[in-house]
């Protein structure tokens, strides 16, 4: 399970901003995920998906690395941000857009 923890530790290092999701960013195969799918390109955040259903090992891993027991999971700047209902929460809050820039995200604006 080390192997697993080392891949999930470098890939939130490797990219700003990751999303552990079912399914992938161009056909996300729960409304959980696609939900955070739409929220992040509604903003114009580049991200990196990992679809958790293809690989048993990464969807178990990524629950233990951020103890969290739910997917989708968020990380921006390697920072575990939560799941569908804190991201959805953020964004109605005006909360994500700030965070984003503050963390040093580049967003492509949007109208």
């Amino acid at each position: 399970m080390a192997d697993i923890q080392d891949r999930i530790r470098n890939d939130i290092a490797a990219h700003d901003v990751v999303l552990y999701m079912k399914g992938t960013p161009v056909f996300p195969q729960c409304g959980f995920s696609a939900t955070v799918v739409q929220i992040l390109s509604h903003l114009g955040v580049p991200f990196k998906g990992h679809n958790v259903l293809e690989d048993d090992t990464l969807r178990q891993g990524i629950k233990e690395f951020s103890n969290w027991p739910t997917i989708p999971q968020l990380y921006v700047k390697g920072e575990f941000v939560g799941g569908c209902d804190i991201v959805r929460e953020m964004f109605e809050e005006g909360e994500l857009r700030d965070f984003l820039k503050e963390k040093g995200v580049t967003l492509a604006e949007t109208a």
